[in-house]
């Protein structure tokens, strides 16, 4: 029997439809649908076809799902059903027979090359559609609950780290990962499985050492957050171990010298010195399946690792009683302090300092930050104001001149984040070289700079330093120039922000949330005054010098944002604060890893930029901003009716359709050229669609913003893809997005530098 079916997709939800009431009523199209593939019900894996040809071409492309969800620690169904649907005929495959294939590692489509495929033949073929028996069969396999098991390793141990972690929220590393090795004897659930012990073989390998490199990825959520640690790929610690080597050229002659790393971690950054440098160093680390994997890795190379042995006590919450570098104990410790303490050895630090910030948008941990409870942390705030001791990075930086180094031939390499020096000024010493890194490659997901730089001990104050690129390609690593890092003095708030009170300032206005609606939460989360005065046409957010989340620390709203960090926009003088609005969307456009972490928001060139304004010598650049400001998404002003019974009418857009505006009447002085006249010809087509849609409101004058968010409407199909329900208007904000961006990149960035908003 041959059914007809307009696409595969109609086949297959005709199928689920005939089916899945008959396994489990509960189970609906929609809840089968995992990880790309046509559906996975129980323990069956589905794959359909309209007519499946080659049957092995099929298997292999089912295979290649199931190695994915291995790697994302997701359970392997037993079966394997690849569905013909016009024949209504199923092959039956067993993933346990197909193992060793689903426990590879495939890059590309599962959909492509899978010719050529070798299989043993399908267990079963099940004729559904004229034979009741297969058919019952079908049902069976399909309430089936079984599982293949696979084998834990390299490639899939993050995945099931991350599932055990959820599911088991109070559990921590030695649940995980505990071996039989050292003083603390706890089998962890990859050795003795329990929780996912119908999904995974117990794990035979006795120590986790083939793990070493992705250690920092298999703690759990607390500690990722507390002990921020990073993994230094061995590309970038192959090439800082040229710094150390030029470090060790600076001791003086006669001297002995040692290498000190208190976060080495598994000792991925000292691995590939030479038996002679190994043989100076000590090394430590906190945590302690850290500890014992460095210990099996370099405990007989190197001079010492703190603690020496583990003892009955070492282990300590998952971490390493005495390691703790931020502690008073620490520094104390006798085997470092007698080379502390003895002139005639050389100090040189080697280290990439764990990275997390309490308040911070890169690590948010709150009150759990135990490094902000510490010795270090302690003395620190009493030297060190700002934001820069709020850093756990910035603690390892500012202890290791503080404690260790003493001399003018004494080193330090590290690696951080360049703003310790661009923007909190945390040190001023004497650049000797240092290179440029790429982040996304530490175990991030990020493209951004990080900085390797061997600092001398002696001061030197200087604003600039060159540093050489270094990137990843193809695991080669790959020099792409030299890189000049400005510091930056003076923040946005301390030279433009709006700080003016005036007497007929009221508090009964609104308060905006990050969107621009009018904010629901309660008094006590709304930080802003509720300031109204018919001066105000909006509010301001451009916080802050980095670019760490770039849409929480920029932002345009009608009224004062809840969260505050920013000021009002008044009337008489708004458009010279838009450069700072312009400025504060920079990194959305350039994504390039040497601008993240590098390019910052500045105000060291106001005194230019007064003078400028003042002899009236950038009237149409601040036009041109002015044009882009009405034009840009996160551009949060919007038009609506506020509970305090004013309605409030965004005053920079391009809709006049209610009369003029201040955005539109300042405009009229614009001088148009044919970018400006693109602009305003786009923004027309999309106006035109957007009136045309059912939720437009005459009354309002429209941003983009929010035109996206309340008139083109977004649904989502069946198999989760967008579905925009006025086609012509999505395509005309496509457009328009494009043409912003090119007109931000070629007529405001170049202003932006030259004025150092961006620096």
């Amino acid at each position: 029997m041959v059914e007809e079916f307009t696409n595969e997709l109609d086949g297959q939800i005709k199928f689920y439809q005939a089916y899945l009431p008959l396994v489990d009523h509960s189970i609906s199209v929609d809840d089968v649908y995992e990880d790309y593939t046509d559906g996975i019900v129980n323990g069956s894996l589905l794959e359909f076809k309209l007519v499946i040809n080659d049957i092995n071409k099929v298997l292999f492309q089912a295979i290649k799902y199931l190695s994915a969800r291995r790697i994302k620690g997701k359970e392997i169904p037993k079966n394997i059903l690849l569905i013909s649907l016009r024949n209504k005929r199923i092959y039956v495959f067993d993933s346990a027979d197909y193992i060793d294939s689903i426990e590879k590692v495939y890059f590309g489509s599962a959909s492509v090359e899978n010719a050529g495929f070798i299989s043993d033949g399908a267990k079963e073929e099940l004729d559904y559609g004229s034979n009741e028996l297969d058919e019952a069969r079908l049902i069976k396999l399909l309430r089936s609950q079984n599982f293949t098991k696979i084998n834990i390793d390299e490639n899939c141990i993050v995945g099931w780290a991350e599932r055990f972690y959820r599911e088991n929220p109070s559990a921590d590393k030695k649940d995980f990962i505990g071996d039989n090795t050292g003083k603390v004897n706890i089998l962890g659930e990859i050795r003795r499985p329990n929780k996912l012990k119908g999904f995974i073989n117990p794990y035979t390998g006795e120590t986790n050492k083939a793990f070493q490199y992705l250690m920092d990825k298999l703690n759990d959520k607390f500690q990722k957050k507390n002990l921020g640690a990073f993994y230094t790929p061995e590309q970038y610690a192959k090439k800082s171990i040229e710094l150390v080597r030029q470090a060790i050229k600076r001791v003086p002659k006669g001297n002995d010298y040692i290498i000190l790393d208190r976060c080495a971690g598994t000792g991925n950054l000292e691995k590939h010195l030479s038996e002679e440098e190994l043989s100076h160093c000590i090394l430590s680390t906190i945590e302690y399946y850290e500890y014992k994997v460095l210990v099996e890795v370099l405990g007989d190379k190197v001079r010492h690792i703190i603690p020496p042995t583990e003892k009955e006590d070492t282990f300590s919450l998952g971490l390493v009683r005495g390691a703790d570098a931020l502690s008073e104990e620490y520094i104390n410790n006798p085997i470092i302090k007698q080379y502390i303490n003895d002139p005639n050895v050389t100090i040189i630090l080697f280290e990439n300092p764990p990275y997390a910030e309490v308040n911070g948008t890169t690590r948010k941990t709150g009150s759990k930050s135990t490094f902000k409870n510490s010795f270090i942390a302690e003395k620190m705030a009493k030297e060190v104001k700002g934001t820069a001791k709020n850093e756990l990075g910035n603690l390892f930086i500012w202890s290791a001149f503080k404690y260790y180094l003493r001399q003018t031939t004494d080193s330090y390499i590290v690696y951080s984040p360049i703003k310790y020096w661009k923007s909190q000024h945390l040190i001023n010493k004497r650049f000797i070289n240092g290179f440029a890194f790429n982040r996304r490659y530490f175990h991030t997901n990020i493209d951004a700079l990080v900085s390797c730089i061997l600092w001398s001990f002696d001061d030197e104050n200087v604003d600039d330093i060159i540093l050489n690129k270094y990137n990843i390609d193809n695991d080669e690593i790959i020099h792409e120039g030299k890189l000049e890092i400005k510091k930056i003095h003076s923040k946005y708030s301390n030279n433009y922000f709006d700080k003016r009170k005036f007497e007929n300032d009221v508090l009964d206005g609104i308060a905006c949330d990050l969107t621009g609606i009018e904010s629901q939460k309660s008094e006590k989360s709304i930080r802003v005054k509720k300031i109204f005065n018919e001066n105000i046409i909006g509010y301001l957010v451009a916080n802050g010098t980095s670019f760490d989340n770039p849409d929480l620390n920029s932002g345009l709203t009608i009224s004062g944002r809840y969260d505050g960090n920013g000021f009002f926009l008044r009337s008489d003088n708004f458009l010279e604060k838009l450069p700072m609005f312009a400025a504060s969307r920079y990194i959305t456009y350039n994504r390039h890893w040497t601008q993240r972490a590098n390019i910052m928001k500045s105000a060291d060139g106001a005194t230019k930029f007064f003078e400028a304004l003042e002899k009236g010598n950038i009237k149409q650049e601040l036009l041109r901003i002015l044009l882009f400001t009405t034009l840009e998404t996160q551009n949060h002003m919007r038009s609506f009716q506020g509970s305090d019974g004013r309605f409030y009418r965004n005053q920079l857009t391009l809709d006049n359709s209610n009369g003029e505006n201040l955005a539109t009447k300042l405009l009229t002085k614009l001088d148009i050229r044919e970018k400006e006249q693109q602009l305003l010809n786009q923004w027309d087509l999309v106006f035109k669609e957007a009136k045309k849609t059912d939720n437009y409101n005459p009354q309002y004058s429209y941003s983009v913003y929010q035109i996206i968010d309340e008139l083109d409407i977004v649904e989502k199909t069946e198999r989760g893809k967008i579905f925009h329900q006025y086609p012509e208007l999505y395509t005309q904000l496509k457009t328009l997005k494009k043409l912003v961006k090119d007109y931000y990149l070629s007529e405001i960035v170049p202003f932006l530098f030259k004025y150092e908003f961006l620096k």
